[in-house]
Parts: structure tokens; C-alpha cells; sequence
């Protein structure tokens, strides 16, 4: 079944007018986007969600915007859609830092944790790239075209999927794959035991990826997911922005923007 918006009628109709598409979209394969930019590549076992998904035989990025601010050392946040007050500061402020800090921000463009991450970096003058669900072609949810131009005008916008194809939910699991595969760690800044952001997490961990859970979370009685991870290499408590530049940029992360 297609994905359908979350509003209805002549409101959506106006509101998803508003989004006007990259007038210049680029196709990259994921593999020689991850060899050019120094990142672990995978191997056939892990590009098979890629081109089982797209029929083109090959694991294919679209993206318009700078590729090139892959270059940086790159963290995704991610987590709920549905964020507390207290996970959308922590978004804010540990997406400021590490803008600040020279690194590019990566998340999903939803609702929540996501665009809080995203919002936060670009206010602080920072670099970011936004791994969409649907093709560049769409904007969802509505509420954030606004931003997703911003994104792919001064920043960049990446999807597995091609513009016209049709959006399902199994899209957004895809998303989260593509986002760690593109990232040298992940943060998971609020998460339930049944979301989606865990898909994200455990590619992280096929991928050798770092993956830091913010210690709200590891601390929450109420969720077992943490411990499915906890103990693993590469997995960390995040503490500090300090933790994610000591492990994936000592040297790098004190450069100028």
C-alpha cells in the first residue's frame, strides 16, 4: 500500500504545492560514493537491499546539492518522530557542536529528532545532508519542504529512489540503511523498542559503523533495545559531543569550517 500523507483534502493540496523540486538531480552508485570518500564500502550481501529495491541491478543514489560535504567526517542523528522537549534539545545542541566542531550532520528530514538535528546545524552555520525516504521529487512530511530546499540548494540531498517512483513505508527502513552507510558514526538520540530508527542501528553494526546511544536513553528503564548493543565494538554511551570527535575525527574535527 502506497504511504499516504498524514493531513487530507485542500490543505495537503496547498501545502505540498508549495515544494518546488531541484531543477538539477545527479546519480551516483553507492559504492563509488563510499570509495570516494574514504568510507568502508560493502559488499554484495549488504548492496542487495539496494538493488532488489530499485531493479536497476545496481545500489543507486539520486542527489542534488554539494556531494562533496561528504568529504567531512560525518555523524547521522536520528531517533523519534515523536521527540520529547528534552530529546529535541539534545538534538539541537549535540547537532550545534558538531557542526561547530567542523563535522557534517546527516539525518532524515522527518518529523522530530530529525528536524531538530537539521534546523539546529544549518542555524549554526554548519554542513548537512538529508537522506530522503521518497525521491527528490517529494517532499515529506509537507511541514518540511521548506526545509528540504533549503537543503538541496545550499546543502545535499540524497535518495535511494528515482524520481516518480511510488513511496511505501518500506522506503524509510531503506533510508536509514543508505544514511549508515554514509555516515562515520550514528547517534540515536530517543528511540522506542519498536522504531524504525533501530533498522538504522543495526546496519551500524553490519557495517562496522560507530553507533553511540545517548545515555538518556541506555538509562531508561522502560527500553530493552540498548542492550542488544551495548557491550558490541564500536558501540558507545554518548556522554559528551567530545565521545563522536575522538573516535571518528582527532584530527579532522578541529578544521575550520
Amino acid at each position: 500500500m502506497a504511504m499516504e500523507a498524514a493531513t487530507s483534502g485542500t490543505q495537503t493540496s496547498r501545502r505540498r504545492s508549495t515544494y518546488v523540486p531541484p531543477s538539477q538531480m545527479h546519480v551516483y552508485t553507492l559504492p563509488a560514493l563510499l570509495s570516494r570518500y574514504g568510507r568502508a564500502p560493502l559488499d554484495d550481501r549488504q548492496l542487495d537491499f539496494l538493488r532488489d529495491a530499485s531493479g536497476r541491478g545496481e545500489a543507486t543514489l539520486f542527489y542534488a546539492g554539494n556531494l562533496d560535504l561528504l568529504e567531512a567526517p560525518t555523524v547521522s542523528i536520528v531517533g523519534t518522530r515523536e521527540v520529547s522537549e528534552a530529546g529535541w534539545r539534545r538534538s539541537a545542541r549535540l547537532a550545534r557542536d558538531l557542526a561547530e566542531a567542523g563535522l557534517t550532520v546527516v539525518s532524515g528530514l522527518a518529523k522530530g529528532v530529525d528536524t531538530a538535528a537539521l534546523t539546529s546545524a544549518i542555524s549554526s552555520q554548519g554542513r548537512v545532508a538529508a537522506v530522503i525516504g521518497t525521491p527528490l521529487d517529494k517532499a515529506y512530511p509537507a511541514e518540511n519542504a521548506a526545509l528540504q530546499q533549503d537543503i538541496y540548494r545550499d546543502h545535499l540531498l540524497i535518495t535511494p529512489f528515482q524520481s516518480g517512483e511510488r513511496v511505501y513505508r518500506s522506503n524509510f527502513p531503506m533510508r536509514n540503511r543508505v544514511m549508515a552507510a554514509i555516515s562515520d558514526a550514528t547517534v540515536i538520540i530517543e528511540a522506542s523498542d519498536t522504531s524504525g530508527t533501530l533498522h538504522q542501528a543495526a546496519e551500524c553494526r553490519r557495517l562496522g559503523r560507530w553507533l553511540f546511544i545517548a545515555k538518556s536513553v541506555v538509562e531508561d528503564p522502560s527500553l530493552t533495545w540498548p542492550t542488544r548493543f551495548l557491550g558490541q565494538p564500536k558501540v558507545g554511551i554518548l556522554s559528551s559531543t567530545s565521545d563522536i570527535v575522538d573516535a571518528i575525527a582527532p584530527t579532522q574535527a578541529n578544521q575550520p569550517l
